[in-house]
Protein backbone atom coordinates (compact mmCIF):
# COMPACT_ATOMS: atom_id res chain seq x y z
CA UNK A 1 0.00 0.00 0.00
CA UNK A 2 2.98 2.52 0.77
CA UNK A 3 4.45 1.40 -2.41
CA UNK A 4 1.76 1.80 -4.34
CA UNK A 5 1.20 5.64 -2.82
CA UNK A 6 4.98 6.24 -3.10
CA UNK A 7 4.89 5.30 -6.90
CA UNK A 8 1.35 7.25 -7.58
CA UNK A 9 3.38 9.96 -6.38
CA UNK A 10 6.49 9.69 -8.12
CA UNK A 11 4.31 9.76 -11.63
CA UNK A 12 2.36 12.97 -10.40
CA UNK A 13 5.45 14.55 -9.55
CA UNK A 14 7.09 13.22 -13.00
CA UNK A 15 3.96 14.32 -14.77
CA UNK A 16 4.10 17.75 -13.58
CA UNK A 17 7.80 18.38 -14.12
CA UNK A 18 7.17 16.62 -17.57
CA UNK A 19 4.21 19.69 -18.00
CA UNK A 20 6.45 22.36 -17.29
CA UNK A 21 9.28 21.48 -19.19
CA UNK A 22 6.80 20.92 -22.09
CA UNK A 23 5.41 24.06 -21.65
CA UNK A 24 8.65 25.56 -21.44
CA UNK A 25 9.88 24.35 -24.88
CA UNK A 26 6.75 24.95 -26.46
CA UNK A 27 7.18 28.44 -25.38
CA UNK A 28 10.76 28.88 -26.14
CA UNK A 29 9.48 27.28 -29.81
CA UNK A 30 6.74 30.32 -30.52
CA UNK A 31 9.61 32.08 -29.46
CA UNK A 32 12.37 31.28 -31.95
CA UNK A 33 9.48 30.97 -34.30
CA UNK A 34 7.84 34.49 -34.31
CA UNK A 35 11.66 36.25 -32.93
CA UNK A 36 13.58 37.78 -36.25
CA UNK A 37 16.60 37.02 -34.41
CA UNK A 38 18.42 33.67 -32.98
CA UNK A 39 17.63 34.18 -29.76
CA UNK A 40 19.77 32.62 -26.42
CA UNK A 41 19.85 28.42 -27.13
CA UNK A 42 17.75 26.99 -23.72
CA UNK A 43 20.58 24.43 -22.79
CA UNK A 44 19.44 23.05 -19.97
CA UNK A 45 15.80 23.17 -20.57
CA UNK A 46 16.97 21.07 -23.91
CA UNK A 47 19.05 18.40 -21.79
CA UNK A 48 15.74 17.77 -19.49
CA UNK A 49 13.49 17.33 -22.60
CA UNK A 50 15.69 14.84 -23.84
CA UNK A 51 15.97 12.93 -20.20
CA UNK A 52 12.63 13.15 -20.49
CA UNK A 53 12.06 11.96 -23.71
CA UNK A 54 14.23 8.96 -22.76
CA UNK A 55 12.39 8.06 -19.93
CA UNK A 56 9.20 7.83 -21.75
CA UNK A 57 9.93 6.18 -24.48
CA UNK A 58 11.31 3.34 -21.42
CA UNK A 59 8.09 3.42 -20.01
CA UNK A 60 6.45 2.71 -23.40
CA UNK A 61 8.22 -0.13 -24.17
CA UNK A 62 7.73 -1.55 -20.34
CA UNK A 63 4.02 -0.73 -20.77
CA UNK A 64 3.88 -2.26 -24.00
CA UNK A 65 5.83 -5.30 -22.58
CA UNK A 66 3.36 -5.24 -19.27
CA UNK A 67 0.13 -5.69 -21.39
CA UNK A 68 -1.15 -2.56 -19.96
CA UNK A 69 -4.44 -1.26 -21.69
CA UNK A 70 -3.42 -0.37 -25.70
CA UNK A 71 -5.42 3.09 -25.28
CA UNK A 72 -2.80 4.50 -22.42
CA UNK A 73 0.20 2.96 -24.14
CA UNK A 74 -0.91 5.11 -27.47
CA UNK A 75 -1.67 7.93 -25.33
CA UNK A 76 1.54 7.90 -23.67
CA UNK A 77 3.14 7.18 -27.12
CA UNK A 78 1.34 10.41 -28.31
CA UNK A 79 2.42 12.73 -25.85
CA UNK A 80 5.90 11.40 -26.20
CA UNK A 81 5.70 12.16 -29.75
CA UNK A 82 4.15 15.32 -29.48
CA UNK A 83 7.46 16.59 -27.47
CA UNK A 84 9.54 15.12 -29.54
CA UNK A 85 8.07 17.07 -32.39
CA UNK A 86 8.39 20.41 -30.82
CA UNK A 87 11.98 20.11 -29.55
CA UNK A 88 12.95 19.06 -33.24
CA UNK A 89 11.10 21.87 -34.27
CA UNK A 90 12.61 24.14 -32.12
CA UNK A 91 15.95 22.90 -33.43
CA UNK A 92 15.07 23.17 -36.95
CA UNK A 93 14.10 26.73 -36.41
CA UNK A 94 17.28 27.61 -35.01
CA UNK A 95 19.09 25.93 -37.70
CA UNK A 96 17.56 27.46 -40.35
CA UNK A 97 18.21 31.42 -39.12
CA UNK A 98 22.00 30.10 -38.24
CA UNK A 99 21.58 29.07 -42.45
CA UNK A 100 19.96 32.58 -43.08
CA UNK A 101 22.24 34.40 -41.24
CA UNK A 102 25.34 32.44 -41.25
CA UNK A 103 27.96 34.96 -42.25
CA UNK A 104 26.73 37.29 -40.13
CA UNK A 105 25.91 35.37 -37.09
CA UNK A 106 29.57 34.07 -37.42
CA UNK A 107 31.01 37.31 -37.43
CA UNK A 108 28.75 39.26 -34.69
CA UNK A 109 30.17 37.51 -31.15
CA UNK A 110 26.10 38.72 -29.37
CA UNK A 111 24.63 36.18 -32.16
CA UNK A 112 27.51 33.51 -31.94
CA UNK A 113 27.63 33.42 -28.04
CA UNK A 114 23.54 32.95 -28.63
CA UNK A 115 24.52 29.10 -30.55
CA UNK A 116 25.39 26.27 -28.79
CA UNK A 117 28.42 24.27 -28.77
CA UNK A 118 27.20 21.94 -31.81
CA UNK A 119 25.31 24.84 -33.26
CA UNK A 120 28.41 26.47 -33.27
CA UNK A 121 30.34 23.75 -35.25
CA UNK A 122 26.93 23.63 -38.06
CA UNK A 123 27.75 27.01 -38.70
CA UNK A 124 31.13 27.09 -39.12
CA UNK A 125 31.46 23.69 -41.10
CA UNK A 126 28.62 25.09 -43.44
CA UNK A 127 30.61 28.16 -43.93
CA UNK A 128 33.22 26.11 -44.82
CA UNK A 129 31.65 24.04 -47.10
CA UNK A 130 30.05 26.90 -48.94
CA UNK A 131 33.32 28.69 -49.00
CA UNK A 132 34.74 25.13 -50.83
CA UNK A 133 31.91 25.21 -52.94
CA UNK A 134 31.75 28.24 -54.14
CA UNK A 135 35.27 28.35 -54.93
CA UNK A 136 35.35 25.45 -56.78
CA UNK A 137 32.19 26.19 -58.99
CA UNK A 138 32.06 30.10 -59.12
CA UNK A 139 34.96 32.09 -57.64
CA UNK A 140 37.46 30.47 -59.31
CA UNK A 141 36.50 31.67 -62.57
CA UNK A 142 36.36 35.15 -61.37
CA UNK A 143 39.29 38.09 -61.83
CA UNK A 144 41.15 38.22 -58.62
CA UNK A 145 39.16 41.61 -57.27
CA UNK A 146 35.70 39.21 -57.00
CA UNK A 147 36.90 35.96 -55.40
CA UNK A 148 35.96 36.72 -52.10
CA UNK A 149 32.45 35.26 -50.23
CA UNK A 150 32.44 38.22 -47.92
CA UNK A 151 32.85 41.20 -50.18
CA UNK A 152 31.57 42.11 -53.26
CA UNK A 153 34.93 43.11 -54.37
CA UNK A 154 38.08 43.21 -53.16
CA UNK A 155 38.31 47.57 -52.51
CA UNK A 156 34.85 47.05 -50.80
CA UNK A 157 35.71 48.43 -46.86
CA UNK A 158 33.20 45.59 -45.06
CA UNK A 159 31.71 42.17 -45.79
CA UNK A 160 28.95 43.32 -47.64
CA UNK A 161 27.68 40.24 -49.04
CA UNK A 162 26.87 38.99 -45.63
CA UNK A 163 23.41 38.92 -45.59
CA UNK A 164 21.38 40.13 -42.51
CA UNK A 165 17.60 40.94 -42.02
CA UNK A 166 16.82 45.15 -41.80
CA UNK A 167 17.94 45.31 -38.41
CA UNK A 168 16.58 42.25 -37.69
CA UNK A 169 13.39 43.36 -36.82
CA UNK A 170 10.01 42.44 -37.19
CA UNK A 171 7.94 44.50 -39.53
CA UNK A 172 4.79 46.05 -38.23
CA UNK A 173 1.99 46.87 -40.71
CA UNK A 174 -1.47 48.68 -39.71
CA UNK A 175 -4.29 46.92 -39.65
CA UNK A 176 -7.42 49.07 -41.26
CA UNK A 177 -10.74 46.82 -40.80
CA UNK A 178 -14.11 47.94 -42.57
CA UNK A 179 -17.54 47.39 -41.50
CA UNK A 180 -19.66 46.17 -44.22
Amino acid sequence: MATEESASMMDDYETLISTTDVELLKRAWRNEKAAPEILQFESSLVQRIKEQIELAEQNVEISEANNIDPLTVSLYQMDLDRTQFLLRSYLRVRLQKIEKYLFYVLKTDEYLNRLSKQEQMFARRCTDDLGSHLDETVLAKLPDNYQSILKQSITSEEDDMAWKSQRWSATYLPLYVTSS
